[in-house]
């Protein structure tokens, strides 16, 4: 019996846990990676070395699988076409995922299919910046680098006209959008394969510090259930309207008046899934292969009443493992997820997973467990 081959395009913690996804599967995985070192290319037995820019690299690597897909969307949209010249199945196609790659792209896509996002435009300078708050509230407003950004990174919020110069010395179109008054961010993931059929997962709450994904509490705390199902509804268009195959996440401000607006777009897992590896029936990650090798999707419904997902990052305490006898005596039912990565400061480097039927419990066993292994927590 032979069994499909996936190529999976980059290296990171996503590719490591999708190939963990396939594993039972006995799904075959092949890497282009961009180092031995990388955290899938830790455990993925087919590791091709070599630069996603390049597309002689990618028509090499492609050659031998039977659908190519990505842990990241930079690889130049111009690329995915030769490879779908070339008969090779690419999943998401270049034609969705440059909404996921172009944030100028995406916010126009939005605005043609009618789904609501912060009032935005691109805009040329600085002087332009200041036209474009004066055309609403005022300052402060949000920039961003319409490709490349990613964990707060392409992202300024500007107070002046002054500050505005800085996004735009990268060179690249910059978008403008109004600073969101919200309550609360969400996520809402779903999955679709090449046929149509898709599944939604419920909507999480994702708490930020300092750009970077802090926290998942699923399902999202106090959620009015209309509105999530709005949510849900939404993300499903979205898919099908970009025809997505694969995982989507989109990621949505909660307004204090009520409303959900559109905050961004990642065509891959995503963090705000991780909760699903441990608290649903089938994770963010398998139904992710399934839906590119087009098999029948997974059930994304919840196991437990509360999941929290609480992401580990790098500090100034190296030596992670040896908290594990502290946490796992403390926590039996506690999930480490570790990826292999050297400990660097403010770096992700795994996530806990707690489960229950008590939210305060279950925060509070997964931020002690994510602070012990990083070493701001010593009891």
């Amino acid at each position: 019996m032979t069994f499909p081959v996936v190529g999976m395009v980059g290296g990171g913690q996503l590719a490591r846990m999708t190939h963990e996804a396939g594993i039972p599967l006995g799904i075959r995985f092949k890497l282009l990676s961009d180092t031995p070192q990388d955290s899938a290319a830790q455990v993925v037995g087919d590791v091709v070395v070599g630069d996603y820019r390049d597309l002689d690299t990618l028509r090499d690597f492609a050659r031998g699988c039977d659908v190519i897909t990505f842990d990241h969307e930079h690889v130049p949209t111009e690329h995915l076409r030769a490879l779908e010249a070339d008969g090779i199945p690419v999943r998401p196609g270049p034609d969705a995922l440059v909404h996921a790659q172009d944030k100028g792209v995406m916010r126009a896509k939005l605005d043609a299919i009618g789904v609501p996002c912060p009032r935005h435009r691109i805009v040329s300078d600085p002087q332009d910046v200041a036209a474009f708050a004066a055309e609403g509230d005022g300052f402060p407003v949000v920039l961003k680098t319409v490709r490349g950004g990613y964990d707060g990174k392409g992202v300024w919020v500007v107070d002046s006209v002054e500050e505005a110069a800085e996004p735009f010395r990268a060179g690249v179109p910059v978008l403008a959008e109004e600073k969101v008054d919200f309550v609360r961010e969400l996520a809402a993931n779903v999955v679709r394969s090449p046929h149509g059929q898709a599944v939604a997962y419920p909507v999480v709450e994702s708490r930020q510090v300092d750009g970077v994904c802090d926290t998942v509490v699923a399902p999202a705390p106090g959620l009015d259930e209309a509105l999530a199902l709005r949510a849900e509804e939404m993300a499903l268009n979205i898919a099908k309207e970009l025809g997505v195959v694969g995982h989507l996440a989109v990621e949505l401000f909660q307004t204090r008046d009520g409303r959900i607006l559109v905050n961004e777009l990642a065509m891959r897992p995503h963090n705000s899934g991780h909760w699903s590896m441990d608290g649903a029936v089938t994770s963010q990650f398998a139904n992710h292969v399934r839906a590119v090798l087009d098999l029948p999707l997974g059930d994304p419904r919840p196991r437990a009443k509360w999941t929290v997902m609480v992401n580990v990052l790098g500090g100034d305490y190296p030596d992670m493992y040896s908290a594990y006898l502290h946490c796992m005596a403390r926590d039996p039912q506690l999930k480490i997820h570790m990826y292999g990565k050297d400990v660097k400061p403010g770096r992700k480097v795994g996530h806990v997973n707690t489960y229950g039927d008590d939210l305060d419990d279950v925060l509070e066993r997964a931020r002690h467990a994510a602070g012990y292994l990083r070493g701001t927590i010593t009891e």
